[in-house]
């Protein structure tokens, strides 16, 4: 009786570390996504990775820098695998606060060009951005269009719109411009688009093109989707796109993408995810969705975005937009830009 006794208490224990430990595989099957980007970006893309490899994807959406600061609180004990956000600047911003870690990975080396991925492989370009110049043409003929620079040229005095200075997309615009040009050249052309505006900067890129459309300014520079949606939604707008600097370093061009976090507790499943988001499949379905470019070359374009043709890049790496960025906002605040 007593060593049944004893026999029954080691397989009760048995059991109970076997159920504990099948308990932790299976929690270990789940990558914990902190996103940017708004669900109906990213789920669609969840849901077919979890399809493809059982592994499950739970996620919470925030503004970029509300993200950032929930990270940087956490610290050890955040629950986040993964970092989805938008610009390279917002990436590099994460990288610095020692909020990723580098992920070696011959999968992503292949699928994401070296330009839209970090140096040391903490972040990786999951979709790409053209910020491109939209104009009236109506008002304007192609042909007196040609590069960013040339909107500081006295012939568009009282005829562009600008967004405001402080949204990170026209920051990432002006550091990479630095990268370029240096900053004494960089500031001469901004205070050349500031001389031109025709109104004060707007709160966004649609409210931009929306005054493009109205007459109240010829050209303005937006991230291409937002024309995409303005175009989708009202189609007779008399708005036409121009690829800038096709034979002076390509048209400017920005990422979303995303990271594995220094605190992942599943760091191999995040690795998985991330893998599978730069793979051909995925980033169809990413760039379809919101009207972006694949970072995968070999992926397909939506038809939205072969329509407007095609068009020479930069290839600056992106990461300047980081490196950058504070010299590209005291810069625009010298120049008058706000």
């Amino acid at each position: 009786m007593f060593h049944s006794s004893i026999f029954g208490r080691w397989c009760a224990i048995i059991l109970f570390f076997g159920a504990l430990s099948a308990a932790s595989s299976i929690r270990a099957e789940e990558v914990i996504v902190y996103s940017a980007r708004i669900e109906q970006l990213i789920k669609p893309l969840f849901d077919a990775f979890t399809r493809e490899t059982g592994i499950r994807v739970k996620f919470t959406t925030d503004k970029e820098g509300a993200l950032l600061a929930r990270l940087l609180a956490e610290g050890r004990r955040t629950p986040a695998d993964m970092l989805i956000t938008t610009d390279a600047g917002n990436l590099w911003e994460a990288a610095r606060k020692g909020l990723l870690q580098p992920v070696d990975s011959a999968v992503l080396a292949a699928n994401i060009p070296e330009h839209l991925r970090d140096p040391q492989g903490q972040w990786f370009g999951l979709t790409v951005r053209a910020r491109t110049i939209i104009y009236n043409p109506q008002r304007v003929q192609p042909d007196e269009l040609s590069t960013y620079e040339d909107l500081a040229d006295p012939k568009w005095k009282r005829r562009l719109c600008l967004r405001t200075s402080k949204k990170v997309y026209n920051q990432s615009l002006v550091a990479m411009m630095i990268a370029e040009h240096g900053e004494a050249e960089t500031e001469k052309i901004v205070k050349g688009w500031v001389a031109n505006l025709a109104t004060d900067p707007l709160t966004d890129d649609t409210r931009a093109m929306e005054f493009v459309a109205a007459g109240r300014c010829d050209v303005t520079l937006v991230n291409t989707y937002y024309y995409g949606k303005l175009m989708q939604d009202k189609p007779d707008l008399p708005l036409a796109i121009f690829w800038p600097n096709q034979n002076h370093g390509g048209v400017h061009i920005n990422i979303s993408g995303a990271g594995v976090t220094r605190y992942s507790r599943n760091q191999r499943a995040a690795i998985q995810l991330l893998e599978y988001l730069s793979s051909e499949k995925a980033q169809s379905l990413f760039a379809e969705l919101n009207m972006e470019y694949p970072a995968n070359s070999r992926a397909e374009q939506s038809e939205v975005t072969r329509a407007w043709g095609s068009f020479e890049e930069n290839k600056t790496n992106v990461v300047q937009a980081g490196e950058l960025q504070a010299k590209a906002v005291r810069l625009m605040d010298r120049a008058g830009y706000r």
